[in-house]
């Protein structure tokens, strides 16, 4: 199969790309800024920004059709509340984490309906579906995305195209997506901010982070399967936290997460 990653330069993207290429799939890495070595049997390196439509049109030219589009670049995560979060960051959460994946499916899909097959992947989050305090631009750029997947899904399943949205859970940081915070911005948000860091630590210590690598191979799992589900949640911390969504009220939700989490705010 001909492979399309985007965001193939760290984290989940590179871990992705190299799991399709070592599965002996002609594999297209893409990035902002490529760095995908040679030598791990990557057929094509791409300079390719997501969020530009005529790059996207570019590499679109450039490589063709291809079998499966795996959307797995994503934008740095900023903690800020909303009252204080710079909008520009707002729109660029968007314009990576869903308009991104919007303009690839654009460039690459006409050719996937007129040939009556492909499969498009979308790399989400279980923030997707559960929001976070102080995560307000990236959660809504998730929900995005979760949305805008469940539609593609009964629009092209008529035509033969499969559609795969990825719900990891607490993964390992992934180099170059630093996690930073805007404390200073929001000083009436302090004690928020405390406590929500102390909850984030106390999880990564109580839960076996996922890793990229474990991302990728279940990802490329799924696109080698007749029967995969059009949701893939990963993550022990992500399915005990969804099948708690699923059974609760809100109410009853929020206190459940506010006492697992330590958070008294």
């Amino acid at each position: 199969m001909r492979v399309l990653v985007t965001g193939s330069s760290r984290g989940i993207g590179r871990a992705t790309t190299l799991e399709f290429a070592g599965r002996g799939h002609h594999v297209i890495a893409t990035a902002r800024t490529p760095g995908t070595p040679a030598g791990h049997g990557v057929a094509e390196c791409l300079q390719l920004d997501v969020t530009d439509t005529e790059s996207v049109a570019r590499a679109a030219a450039r490589t063709g059709p291809i079998d499966v589009l795996v959307n797995g670049a994503g934008a740095p995560l900023v903690s800020s509340p909303v009252e204080t979060h710079p909008l520009a960051d707002l729109k660029e959460q968007l314009d990576v984490n869903y308009l991104g994946p919007v303009r690839m499916i654009q460039a690459f899909l006409p050719a996937m309906r007129e040939r009556g097959s492909g499969t498009i992947v979308n790399v989400g989050s279980v923030t997707g579906r559960v929001a976070q305090p102080l995560r307000g631009a990236a959660n809504a750029s998730k929900f995005a995305l979760e949305g805008m997947s469940e539609a593609l899904k009964y629009e092209t399943g008529h035509f033969g195209i499969r559609v795969i949205l990825v719900e990891p859970g607490a993964t390992q940081n992934q180099p170059g997506k630093v996690k930073y915070a805007l404390p200073g911005r929001a000083p009436h948000y302090a004690d928020l901010f405390t406590q929500f860091e102390a909850a984030e630590k106390g999880l990564t210590a109580s839960v076996a982070l996922l890793t990229p690598d474990l991302v990728a191979k279940a990802i490329a799992d799924a696109v080698e399967s007749k029967d995969a589900p059009f949701r893939l949640t990963l993550g022990g911390d992500a399915e005990l936290v969804l099948a708690e969504r699923k059974r609760s009220t809100d109410e009853d939700f929020e206190a459940r997460m506010r006492s697992l989490l330590g958070i008294t705010w």
